[in-house]
């Protein structure tokens, strides 16, 4: 055995130890302080990401149960303003009958049914063009109108809702004829270099509030890189332009009015007037669908909204595409970009992409409703005024209350038996998920206590045991006394 006073290695191995205890423990401490197993991603790397993409598909179960609810809700309405749709289809029913009772009721008492039941056909009309879920219509045949692009090359999205020129949408083709295309802001610079390696003068030029500095070492080229680095914050792309001399182009990447081009530069490094700005401008097309009224024309403008590209162009009722570059480019006269389903509303019921349901609510005004019993007659031209009109009456309301039970009757079926079993289903999904999500991330406190306690006991243990390691070199005194 060797005794030293400068290097105590008992020393060092206690503190090691005592020190990895102590890491052990302050992880213990964090694990039993939050209840989680892995509190920071160094705590398991495997275990981090598979419990992530748990806790990511629980949030998106979450909103599909939310999203199936609100559906609830929605059908709940609309199966409200059927029955009372029903209710009067009923009433309007017994005064046919009544009606259609010529031995008895005269003129007076006939045209005081037809009256009543003119009443009845406004008040149908009114609940088929008022009722709304949230600013959704859901009875005019028009809830939740989708569009399906048929030229992806032209068209990157569209959105239409259930008005078009203030005329209901029906299912049909959506036509684009772009009349004037969107143009990109540019500046056209003036100062000319005989190279692309020339160098550029010293000092500075501001493109959209950034200001990009030249050195005095800069070549024309290192200044269009530099011009470029920073264009996803400015917006704006440098091209050197011609074949000699050369001047540099700046381009602003979006399409429209709302996206400019501003240059100061008062060194002359670029542009010769101290100060430049340029425009795009908007998109204008002409878009046809066909509504309750046929096919009509309407322009869009690009650039309505508030930082909207001029290649997105919309209406004022709301409806929008966003046409490709290639579409603003090379599109000649009408072409058909896309197909309309009317009277479909289309929902999320699961947390992934392609897990949705159309529903189809068919509209409900009098004209809609009894046709086919009679030709060319609806609830909306019954007369009950005549014999026959009674009981042409009778036939067309027996047919419109028929035509709504089944609409009532889809509805109920399309509510219980998928949107509540969705519901449940996802919910049982959930608990699942959630279980093993837990029994990756959560710690285990029973466990974890154990393992704090023995910890806390090893911490004091390497303390006592330090202590006396750091007394070892003093008994060399020892040997020193002997002397």
């Amino acid at each position: 055995m060797s005794l030293r006073i400068n290097t105590n290695l008992a020393a060092m191995q206690a503190l090691r130890n005592l020190t990895g205890t102590n890491e052990s423990l302050g992880k213990s401490i964090s694990r039993l302080s939050t209840g989680l197993r892995i509190v920071t991603a160094a705590d398991d790397p495997a275990g981090l990401v598979v419990s992530e993409s748990l806790r990511t598909q629980i949030l998106g179960i979450d909103q599909a149960v939310r999203n199936s609810q609100e559906a609830i809700n929605m059908t709940k309405t609309a199966e409200g303003a059927l029955d009372e749709v029903h209710a009067l289809l009923r009433s309007m029913r017994a005064l046919a009958v009544h009606s259609a009772n010529t031995g008895v009721v005269d003129i007076n008492v006939l045209n005081a049914n037809q009256s009543q039941i003119r009443s009845t056909i406004e008040s149908i009309d009114r609940i088929a063009q008022h009722t709304t879920f949230g600013d959704k219509k859901l009875l005019d045949g028009t809830a939740g109108a989708t569009a399906a692009i048929t030229r992806p090359d032209f068209v990157s999205s569209m959105f239409f809702g259930g008005a078009f020129n203030g005329n209901s949408i029906v299912s049909g083709p959506i036509t684009v004829n772009i009349t004037t295309p969107a143009t990109r802001a540019v500046i056209n610079t003036d100062v000319a270099y005989a190279s692309m390696n020339d160098l550029v003068p010293a000092g500075s030029l501001t493109i959209n509030g950034v200001t990009i500095l030249s050195t005095g070492n800069d070549t024309l080229q290192s200044l269009v890189a530099k011009i470029n680095e920073v264009s996803g914050t400015t917006g704006v792309t440098a091209e050197i332009a011609g074949s000699g001399p050369f001047t540099v182009n700046l381009v602003q990447r979006t399409y429209g009015s709302q996206f400019k081009v501003n240059l100061v530069d008062t060194n002359d490094i670029l542009n010769t007037a101290p100060t430049a700005s340029a425009s795009g401008t908007d998109a204008i097309a002409d878009v046809t669908v066909t509504t309750t009224e046929g096919a009509e024309t309407v322009t869009f403008q690009g650039g309505r909204g508030a930082g909207e590209s001029g290649l997105t162009i919309s209406d004022s009722f709301g409806n929008s595409i966003t046409l490709t570059e290639n579409a603003n480019l090379n599109m000649s006269g009408a072409t058909q970009v896309g197909q309309l389903q009317a009277g479909a509303v289309q929902i999320q019921f699961g947390p992934s992409v392609n897990q949705t349901v159309q529903l189809s609510i068919p509209s409900v005004f009098a004209r809609d409703l009894g046709t086919g019993v009679v030709p060319g007659e609806s609830i909306a031209t019954l007369d009950v005024t005549t014999k026959q009109g009674a009981e042409n009456a009778i036939r067309i309301i027996d047919a419109a209350i028929d035509q709504l039970s089944r609409i009532r009757g889809d509805l109920g079926s399309f509510q219980k038996d998928f949107l509540e079993s969705n519901v449940r289903s996802l919910a049982i999904a959930r608990e699942n998920l959630t279980a093993t999500e837990s029994q990756i991330r959560d710690a285990d406190i029973a466990s974890e206590m154990t393992e704090y306690t023995r910890l806390q006991i090893l911490q004091q243990t390497g303390m006592a045991v330090l202590a006396q390691a750091n007394q070892l070199p003093a008994s060399v005194l020892q040997l020193l006394r002997g002397q």
